[in-house]
Protein backbone atom coordinates (compact mmCIF):
# COMPACT_ATOMS: atom_id res chain seq x y z
CA UNK A 1 0.00 0.00 0.00
CA UNK A 2 1.07 3.57 -0.45
CA UNK A 3 0.84 6.20 2.28
CA UNK A 4 1.26 9.86 1.37
CA UNK A 5 0.56 13.33 2.76
CA UNK A 6 0.38 16.90 1.60
CA UNK A 7 3.69 18.79 1.90
CA UNK A 8 2.52 20.45 5.07
CA UNK A 9 2.13 16.93 6.56
CA UNK A 10 5.54 15.52 5.37
CA UNK A 11 7.00 15.15 8.88
CA UNK A 12 3.86 13.44 10.11
CA UNK A 13 3.95 10.84 7.26
CA UNK A 14 7.60 9.89 7.92
CA UNK A 15 6.94 9.46 11.62
CA UNK A 16 3.91 7.27 10.93
CA UNK A 17 5.88 5.03 8.56
CA UNK A 18 8.61 4.69 11.20
CA UNK A 19 6.08 3.62 13.85
CA UNK A 20 4.56 1.04 11.50
CA UNK A 21 8.03 -0.31 10.70
CA UNK A 22 8.97 -0.53 14.37
CA UNK A 23 5.80 -2.48 15.17
CA UNK A 24 6.63 -4.96 12.46
CA UNK A 25 3.70 -4.07 10.31
CA UNK A 26 6.01 -2.96 7.51
CA UNK A 27 9.02 -4.98 6.40
CA UNK A 28 12.35 -3.25 5.89
CA UNK A 29 11.83 -3.36 2.13
CA UNK A 30 8.30 -1.93 2.34
CA UNK A 31 9.41 0.78 4.77
CA UNK A 32 12.28 1.97 2.53
CA UNK A 33 10.07 1.92 -0.58
CA UNK A 34 7.36 3.95 1.08
CA UNK A 35 9.90 6.47 2.43
CA UNK A 36 11.27 6.97 -1.09
CA UNK A 37 7.76 7.47 -2.49
CA UNK A 38 6.89 9.90 0.31
CA UNK A 39 10.04 11.96 -0.22
CA UNK A 40 9.45 12.06 -3.97
CA UNK A 41 5.84 13.18 -3.54
CA UNK A 42 6.82 15.94 -1.10
CA UNK A 43 9.60 17.14 -3.41
CA UNK A 44 7.24 17.45 -6.43
CA UNK A 45 5.85 20.95 -7.13
CA UNK A 46 2.31 21.50 -5.98
CA UNK A 47 -0.27 21.50 -8.75
CA UNK A 48 -1.21 24.94 -9.95
CA UNK A 49 -4.26 26.36 -8.18
CA UNK A 50 -7.33 26.97 -10.22
CA UNK A 51 -7.55 30.61 -11.27
CA UNK A 52 -9.68 32.71 -8.91
CA UNK A 53 -12.37 34.75 -10.62
CA UNK A 54 -11.89 38.51 -10.27
CA UNK A 55 -14.13 39.97 -7.52
CA UNK A 56 -17.18 41.72 -8.93
CA UNK A 57 -17.13 45.52 -8.57
CA UNK A 58 -19.35 46.63 -5.65
CA UNK A 59 -22.71 48.14 -6.59
CA UNK A 60 -22.48 51.77 -5.41
CA UNK A 61 -26.28 52.06 -5.57
CA UNK A 62 -26.42 49.74 -2.56
CA UNK A 63 -24.01 51.79 -0.44
CA UNK A 64 -25.33 53.60 2.65
CA UNK A 65 -23.25 56.61 3.70
CA UNK A 66 -23.59 59.34 6.28
CA UNK A 67 -24.40 62.77 4.85
CA UNK A 68 -21.55 65.30 4.86
CA UNK A 69 -23.52 67.55 7.23
CA UNK A 70 -26.66 67.44 9.32
CA UNK A 71 -28.48 64.27 10.33
CA UNK A 72 -29.13 61.91 7.45
CA UNK A 73 -27.85 59.22 5.14
CA UNK A 74 -27.24 58.64 1.45
CA UNK A 75 -28.60 55.50 -0.18
CA UNK A 76 -27.17 55.33 -3.69
CA UNK A 77 -28.09 58.63 -5.29
CA UNK A 78 -30.89 59.43 -2.81
CA UNK A 79 -30.27 61.62 0.27
CA UNK A 80 -32.54 61.17 3.29
CA UNK A 81 -32.24 64.03 5.76
CA UNK A 82 -33.85 64.56 9.13
CA UNK A 83 -34.23 67.76 11.13
CA UNK A 84 -36.33 68.66 14.10
CA UNK A 85 -37.00 70.73 17.17
CA UNK A 86 -38.34 70.24 20.68
CA UNK A 87 -39.25 73.00 23.11
CA UNK A 88 -41.07 73.67 26.34
CA UNK A 89 -41.68 76.69 28.58
CA UNK A 90 -43.03 77.47 31.99
CA UNK A 91 -45.39 80.38 31.28
CA UNK A 92 -46.87 82.54 34.06
CA UNK A 93 -49.48 85.04 32.92
CA UNK A 94 -50.88 87.84 35.06
CA UNK A 95 -54.06 89.07 33.31
CA UNK A 96 -56.19 92.08 34.04
CA UNK A 97 -59.29 91.50 36.15
CA UNK A 98 -62.33 91.27 33.84
CA UNK A 99 -64.94 93.99 33.77
CA UNK A 100 -67.25 95.70 31.33
CA UNK A 101 -64.30 97.89 30.31
CA UNK A 102 -61.97 94.99 29.42
CA UNK A 103 -64.14 93.45 26.67
CA UNK A 104 -62.21 93.63 23.37
CA UNK A 105 -63.39 91.47 20.43
CA UNK A 106 -60.21 90.10 18.84
CA UNK A 107 -57.87 91.26 21.61
CA UNK A 108 -54.67 89.34 22.30
CA UNK A 109 -54.37 90.25 26.00
CA UNK A 110 -55.79 87.73 28.46
CA UNK A 111 -58.32 88.74 31.12
CA UNK A 112 -59.25 86.70 34.17
CA UNK A 113 -59.70 86.76 37.91
CA UNK A 114 -56.46 84.92 38.69
CA UNK A 115 -52.97 84.58 37.33
CA UNK A 116 -52.32 81.35 35.42
CA UNK A 117 -49.41 78.95 35.08
CA UNK A 118 -48.73 76.42 32.34
CA UNK A 119 -46.00 74.19 30.95
CA UNK A 120 -46.43 74.42 27.23
CA UNK A 121 -44.93 74.89 23.80
CA UNK A 122 -43.87 78.34 22.67
CA UNK A 123 -44.78 79.91 19.33
CA UNK A 124 -43.32 76.82 17.67
CA UNK A 125 -44.64 73.37 18.46
CA UNK A 126 -42.11 70.58 18.15
CA UNK A 127 -41.39 69.37 14.65
CA UNK A 128 -39.80 66.53 12.70
CA UNK A 129 -38.97 67.08 9.03
CA UNK A 130 -38.06 64.23 6.68
CA UNK A 131 -36.81 64.94 3.17
CA UNK A 132 -35.80 62.63 0.31
CA UNK A 133 -33.86 64.36 -2.47
CA UNK A 134 -32.07 63.14 -5.57
CA UNK A 135 -31.00 64.11 -9.11
CA UNK A 136 -32.94 62.55 -11.99
CA UNK A 137 -32.82 63.33 -15.69
CA UNK A 138 -31.10 66.67 -15.11
CA UNK A 139 -33.54 67.73 -12.38
CA UNK A 140 -33.09 68.12 -8.63
CA UNK A 141 -36.23 66.57 -7.13
CA UNK A 142 -37.41 66.14 -3.59
CA UNK A 143 -40.23 64.92 -1.35
CA UNK A 144 -40.71 66.88 1.88
CA UNK A 145 -42.74 66.04 4.99
CA UNK A 146 -43.10 68.10 8.18
CA UNK A 147 -44.88 66.84 11.31
CA UNK A 148 -45.49 69.33 14.15
CA UNK A 149 -46.52 67.71 17.46
CA UNK A 150 -47.28 69.69 20.60
CA UNK A 151 -46.62 68.74 24.22
CA UNK A 152 -50.06 69.80 25.45
CA UNK A 153 -53.25 67.80 25.13
CA UNK A 154 -55.64 69.03 22.45
CA UNK A 155 -59.40 69.56 22.59
CA UNK A 156 -60.17 68.44 19.05
CA UNK A 157 -62.52 70.69 17.12
CA UNK A 158 -62.77 72.94 14.08
CA UNK A 159 -59.04 73.69 14.02
CA UNK A 160 -57.92 70.09 14.51
CA UNK A 161 -54.64 69.79 16.42
CA UNK A 162 -54.58 73.60 16.63
CA UNK A 163 -57.84 73.76 18.57
CA UNK A 164 -57.79 74.77 22.23
CA UNK A 165 -56.05 72.73 24.88
CA UNK A 166 -57.52 70.13 27.23
CA UNK A 167 -55.31 69.79 30.35
CA UNK A 168 -57.01 66.74 31.82
CA UNK A 169 -55.81 63.25 32.65
CA UNK A 170 -55.83 60.69 29.80
CA UNK A 171 -56.05 63.37 27.10
CA UNK A 172 -53.58 63.28 24.20
CA UNK A 173 -51.58 65.79 22.21
CA UNK A 174 -52.07 66.30 18.50
CA UNK A 175 -49.88 66.40 15.40
CA UNK A 176 -50.25 69.26 12.94
CA UNK A 177 -48.98 67.77 9.66
CA UNK A 178 -48.12 71.16 8.20
CA UNK A 179 -45.85 70.20 5.33
CA UNK A 180 -46.20 67.71 2.51
CA UNK A 181 -44.88 68.91 -0.83
CA UNK A 182 -42.71 68.00 -3.79
CA UNK A 183 -40.06 70.13 -5.49
CA UNK A 184 -38.24 69.95 -8.80
CA UNK A 185 -35.78 72.41 -10.27
CA UNK A 186 -32.36 72.92 -11.79
CA UNK A 187 -29.71 75.58 -12.29
CA UNK A 188 -30.89 78.35 -14.59
CA UNK A 189 -34.54 77.30 -14.25
CA UNK A 190 -35.40 77.80 -10.59
CA UNK A 191 -37.74 75.56 -8.61
CA UNK A 192 -41.39 74.54 -8.59
CA UNK A 193 -43.12 73.50 -5.38
CA UNK A 194 -46.43 71.59 -5.31
CA UNK A 195 -48.15 70.76 -2.02
CA UNK A 196 -48.67 72.22 1.44
CA UNK A 197 -46.05 74.57 2.89
CA UNK A 198 -45.65 77.99 4.47
CA UNK A 199 -47.16 80.87 2.49
CA UNK A 200 -45.30 83.75 0.83
CA UNK A 201 -47.11 86.77 2.27
CA UNK A 202 -46.03 87.43 5.85
CA UNK A 203 -43.65 84.46 6.04
CA UNK A 204 -40.49 86.52 6.53
CA UNK A 205 -42.21 88.49 9.29
CA UNK A 206 -42.61 85.42 11.51
CA UNK A 207 -39.39 83.70 10.46
CA UNK A 208 -37.35 86.71 11.61
CA UNK A 209 -39.34 87.35 14.82
CA UNK A 210 -37.38 86.66 18.02
CA UNK A 211 -40.48 85.19 19.67
CA UNK A 212 -40.43 82.35 17.10
CA UNK A 213 -37.98 80.56 19.40
CA UNK A 214 -39.79 81.50 22.60
CA UNK A 215 -43.31 82.33 23.79
CA UNK A 216 -44.32 85.94 23.17
CA UNK A 217 -47.95 86.68 24.02
CA UNK A 218 -49.36 83.36 25.30
CA UNK A 219 -52.94 83.69 24.07
CA UNK A 220 -55.06 81.39 26.22
CA UNK A 221 -52.94 80.15 29.13
CA UNK A 222 -55.57 78.32 31.19
CA UNK A 223 -55.95 75.44 28.71
CA UNK A 224 -52.91 75.92 26.47
CA UNK A 225 -53.02 74.84 22.86
CA UNK A 226 -49.98 73.58 20.93
CA UNK A 227 -48.67 77.10 20.25
CA UNK A 228 -48.63 80.56 21.76
CA UNK A 229 -49.34 83.74 19.77
CA UNK A 230 -45.77 85.05 19.83
CA UNK A 231 -46.06 88.35 17.97
CA UNK A 232 -48.93 87.18 15.75
CA UNK A 233 -51.62 89.85 15.85
CA UNK A 234 -49.33 92.46 17.39
CA UNK A 235 -47.07 93.24 14.45
CA UNK A 236 -48.05 90.89 11.63
CA UNK A 237 -50.75 88.58 10.29
CA UNK A 238 -49.92 84.86 10.49
CA UNK A 239 -48.80 83.54 7.10
CA UNK A 240 -50.10 79.96 7.69
CA UNK A 241 -49.26 76.70 5.89
CA UNK A 242 -51.33 76.46 2.72
CA UNK A 243 -51.86 74.23 -0.36
CA UNK A 244 -50.04 75.87 -3.25
CA UNK A 245 -48.22 75.64 -6.57
CA UNK A 246 -45.30 78.06 -6.37
CA UNK A 247 -42.42 78.92 -8.69
CA UNK A 248 -39.17 80.46 -7.39
CA UNK A 249 -36.67 81.98 -9.80
CA UNK A 250 -32.92 81.39 -9.73
CA UNK A 251 -30.91 84.02 -7.87
CA UNK A 252 -29.83 87.14 -9.78
CA UNK A 253 -27.21 89.25 -7.99
CA UNK A 254 -28.81 88.46 -4.63
CA UNK A 255 -32.43 88.84 -5.83
CA UNK A 256 -35.02 86.07 -5.96
CA UNK A 257 -38.70 86.16 -6.82
CA UNK A 258 -41.47 83.68 -6.04
CA UNK A 259 -45.12 83.60 -7.00
CA UNK A 260 -47.85 81.02 -6.79
CA UNK A 261 -51.50 80.03 -6.83
CA UNK A 262 -53.04 79.03 -3.49
CA UNK A 263 -56.09 77.24 -2.16
CA UNK A 264 -58.63 80.03 -1.51
CA UNK A 265 -59.33 80.39 2.21
CA UNK A 266 -62.84 80.97 3.49
CA UNK A 267 -63.46 83.81 5.91
CA UNK A 268 -63.63 82.82 9.57
CA UNK A 269 -66.17 85.57 10.28
CA UNK A 270 -67.94 86.12 6.95
CA UNK A 271 -70.74 84.29 5.09
CA UNK A 272 -70.44 80.91 3.34
CA UNK A 273 -68.23 80.94 0.24
CA UNK A 274 -67.99 79.15 -3.09
CA UNK A 275 -64.81 80.56 -4.60
CA UNK A 276 -64.32 80.49 -8.35
CA UNK A 277 -60.67 81.53 -8.44
CA UNK A 278 -57.61 80.70 -6.34
CA UNK A 279 -55.62 83.00 -4.14
CA UNK A 280 -52.39 84.53 -5.43
CA UNK A 281 -49.23 85.37 -3.51
CA UNK A 282 -45.81 86.68 -4.53
CA UNK A 283 -42.55 87.65 -2.85
CA UNK A 284 -39.32 89.40 -3.84
CA UNK A 285 -36.21 89.01 -1.65
CA UNK A 286 -32.66 90.33 -1.64
CA UNK A 287 -29.71 88.87 0.27
CA UNK A 288 -26.36 90.57 0.19
CA UNK A 289 -24.12 93.27 1.59
CA UNK A 290 -24.76 96.97 1.82
CA UNK A 291 -21.23 98.08 2.62
CA UNK A 292 -20.37 96.51 6.00
CA UNK A 293 -24.01 95.66 6.65
CA UNK A 294 -25.44 92.22 5.93
CA UNK A 295 -28.95 92.62 4.51
CA UNK A 296 -32.02 90.51 3.97
CA UNK A 297 -34.83 92.55 2.37
CA UNK A 298 -38.27 91.44 1.30
CA UNK A 299 -41.53 92.60 -0.28
CA UNK A 300 -44.58 90.34 -0.57
CA UNK A 301 -48.22 90.54 -1.56
CA UNK A 302 -51.45 88.56 -1.44
CA UNK A 303 -54.87 88.79 -3.08
CA UNK A 304 -57.97 86.59 -3.07
CA UNK A 305 -61.51 87.08 -4.29
CA UNK A 306 -64.10 85.85 -1.79
CA UNK A 307 -67.10 84.61 -3.81
CA UNK A 308 -69.82 84.24 -1.23
CA UNK A 309 -72.90 82.08 -1.76
CA UNK A 310 -74.91 85.28 -1.36
CA UNK A 311 -73.05 87.09 -4.15
CA UNK A 312 -73.97 90.53 -2.78
CA UNK A 313 -71.51 89.90 0.06
CA UNK A 314 -68.52 89.06 -2.16
CA UNK A 315 -65.33 91.04 -1.67
CA UNK A 316 -61.56 90.87 -2.32
CA UNK A 317 -58.91 90.51 0.36
CA UNK A 318 -55.46 91.85 -0.39
CA UNK A 319 -52.30 92.85 1.42
CA UNK A 320 -48.74 94.09 0.99
CA UNK A 321 -45.78 93.94 3.34
CA UNK A 322 -42.15 95.07 3.38
CA UNK A 323 -39.31 94.27 5.75
CA UNK A 324 -35.58 94.40 6.34
CA UNK A 325 -33.17 92.42 8.51
CA UNK A 326 -29.80 94.16 8.92
CA UNK A 327 -26.74 92.72 10.67
CA UNK A 328 -23.73 94.74 11.83
CA UNK A 329 -21.21 92.90 13.97
CA UNK A 330 -23.03 91.29 16.92
CA UNK A 331 -26.27 93.25 16.40
CA UNK A 332 -29.20 92.25 14.20
CA UNK A 333 -32.15 94.61 13.67
CA UNK A 334 -35.49 93.94 11.98
CA UNK A 335 -38.07 96.42 10.75
CA UNK A 336 -41.41 95.34 9.27
CA UNK A 337 -44.66 96.94 8.03
CA UNK A 338 -47.85 95.60 6.43
CA UNK A 339 -51.08 97.06 5.11
CA UNK A 340 -54.15 95.05 4.15
CA UNK A 341 -57.82 95.08 3.26
CA UNK A 342 -60.10 92.15 4.05
CA UNK A 343 -57.33 90.04 5.67
CA UNK A 344 -58.04 90.66 9.34
CA UNK A 345 -55.45 91.35 12.00
CA UNK A 346 -54.29 88.04 13.54
CA UNK A 347 -54.72 85.06 11.20
CA UNK A 348 -55.79 85.23 7.57
CA UNK A 349 -59.48 86.10 7.18
CA UNK A 350 -60.26 86.43 10.90
CA UNK A 351 -62.27 89.62 11.60
CA UNK A 352 -61.67 90.50 7.93
CA UNK A 353 -65.17 91.82 7.17
CA UNK A 354 -68.44 92.80 8.80
CA UNK A 355 -70.12 89.69 7.37
CA UNK A 356 -71.99 91.82 4.83
CA UNK A 357 -69.28 91.93 2.16
CA UNK A 358 -67.57 95.05 3.49
CA UNK A 359 -63.83 94.50 4.05
CA UNK A 360 -62.01 95.96 7.05
CA UNK A 361 -58.68 97.73 6.56
CA UNK A 362 -55.73 96.83 8.75
CA UNK A 363 -52.07 97.68 9.13
CA UNK A 364 -49.24 97.05 11.54
CA UNK A 365 -45.51 96.92 12.18
CA UNK A 366 -42.79 95.72 14.51
CA UNK A 367 -39.25 96.83 15.32
CA UNK A 368 -36.70 94.50 16.88
CA UNK A 369 -33.03 94.24 17.86
CA UNK A 370 -30.92 91.32 19.09
CA UNK A 371 -27.30 91.55 20.26
CA UNK A 372 -25.13 88.44 20.73
CA UNK A 373 -21.99 88.27 22.85
CA UNK A 374 -20.52 84.79 22.90
CA UNK A 375 -23.19 82.42 24.19
CA UNK A 376 -25.47 85.18 25.48
CA UNK A 377 -28.00 87.13 23.38
CA UNK A 378 -30.16 90.01 24.59
CA UNK A 379 -33.06 91.31 22.53
CA UNK A 380 -36.25 93.29 22.56
CA UNK A 381 -39.09 94.28 20.26
CA UNK A 382 -42.27 96.31 20.03
CA UNK A 383 -45.10 95.80 17.59
CA UNK A 384 -48.74 96.62 16.98
CA UNK A 385 -51.59 95.67 14.67
CA UNK A 386 -54.54 97.94 13.94
CA UNK A 387 -57.98 97.15 12.53
CA UNK A 388 -60.55 99.64 11.18
CA UNK A 389 -64.31 99.42 10.95
CA UNK A 390 -65.71 98.49 7.54
CA UNK A 391 -68.23 101.38 7.65
CA UNK A 392 -70.52 103.30 9.95
CA UNK A 393 -72.92 100.39 10.31
CA UNK A 394 -70.04 98.17 11.40
CA UNK A 395 -69.03 100.78 13.98
CA UNK A 396 -72.55 100.94 15.37
CA UNK A 397 -73.03 97.17 15.63
CA UNK A 398 -69.56 96.07 16.87
CA UNK A 399 -68.28 98.83 19.18
CA UNK A 400 -65.92 96.48 21.05
CA UNK A 401 -64.07 95.46 17.88
CA UNK A 402 -60.32 95.57 18.49
CA UNK A 403 -58.69 98.81 17.35
CA UNK A 404 -55.11 98.00 18.31
CA UNK A 405 -53.21 95.03 19.68
CA UNK A 406 -49.66 95.75 20.85
CA UNK A 407 -46.90 94.10 22.84
CA UNK A 408 -43.44 94.71 24.26
CA UNK A 409 -41.01 91.78 24.44
CA UNK A 410 -37.72 91.52 26.35
CA UNK A 411 -35.65 88.37 25.90
CA UNK A 412 -32.40 86.75 27.08
CA UNK A 413 -30.91 83.64 25.46
CA UNK A 414 -28.06 81.37 26.50
CA UNK A 415 -26.55 78.90 24.05
CA UNK A 416 -25.99 75.88 26.29
CA UNK A 417 -24.79 73.68 23.39
CA UNK A 418 -24.91 73.84 19.61
CA UNK A 419 -28.34 72.20 19.82
CA UNK A 420 -29.87 73.63 23.02
CA UNK A 421 -30.76 77.27 23.76
CA UNK A 422 -32.16 78.37 27.13
CA UNK A 423 -34.53 81.37 27.02
CA UNK A 424 -36.06 83.78 29.50
CA UNK A 425 -38.67 86.30 28.37
CA UNK A 426 -40.97 89.05 29.61
CA UNK A 427 -44.01 90.12 27.56
CA UNK A 428 -46.49 92.94 28.12
CA UNK A 429 -49.53 92.68 25.83
CA UNK A 430 -52.34 95.20 25.47
CA UNK A 431 -55.60 95.21 23.51
CA UNK A 432 -57.70 98.32 22.85
CA UNK A 433 -61.22 98.45 21.40
CA UNK A 434 -62.72 101.20 19.28
CA UNK A 435 -65.10 102.16 22.11
CA UNK A 436 -62.23 102.76 24.54
CA UNK A 437 -62.24 99.37 26.28
CA UNK A 438 -58.81 97.91 26.99
CA UNK A 439 -57.16 94.87 28.51
CA UNK A 440 -53.58 94.20 29.56
CA UNK A 441 -51.61 91.13 30.61
CA UNK A 442 -48.00 90.60 31.70
CA UNK A 443 -46.22 87.31 31.09
CA UNK A 444 -42.97 85.64 32.11
CA UNK A 445 -41.71 82.59 30.20
CA UNK A 446 -38.73 80.36 31.07
CA UNK A 447 -37.64 77.33 29.10
CA UNK A 448 -35.56 76.05 26.26
CA UNK A 449 -35.56 74.92 22.65
CA UNK A 450 -33.51 72.28 20.83
CA UNK A 451 -32.79 72.13 17.11
CA UNK A 452 -31.00 69.35 15.23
Amino acid sequence: MTLGAAPAMAGTSAALLKRLHEKGILSDEEYQQLLREDEAENAAPAPAAAPVAAAAAPDSDRFVRRTASGVGLEVGDVTLSFSGSVNGFYVHDNPQTPSARTAVAGGIANVGGNSTSSVRNGLLPGFLKVEATTHQGGWDVGAHFGMYPGINSAAWGTLGANNGGQPTALATSGIDFRQTYLTFGRAGFGEIKIGRDIGLFGSDAILNDITLLSSGAPGGNVAPANTTLGRIGSGYIYTDFQPQITYTTPGFSGFKAAFGVFQPLSSLTGPAEQNGSPGFQAKLTYDGKLGPVGAHLWLSGITQKHDTVASAYSYTGKGLDVGAKLTVGPVTAVGYYYTAQGLGTTVLNLLDSDGQGHARDSHGFYAQALATFGKVSVGGSYGESRLDFANAVDAATTPTLVKKNSSYVGQVRYGLTSWVTLIGEYVSAKAQAHNGNSAKSDTVALGGILFF
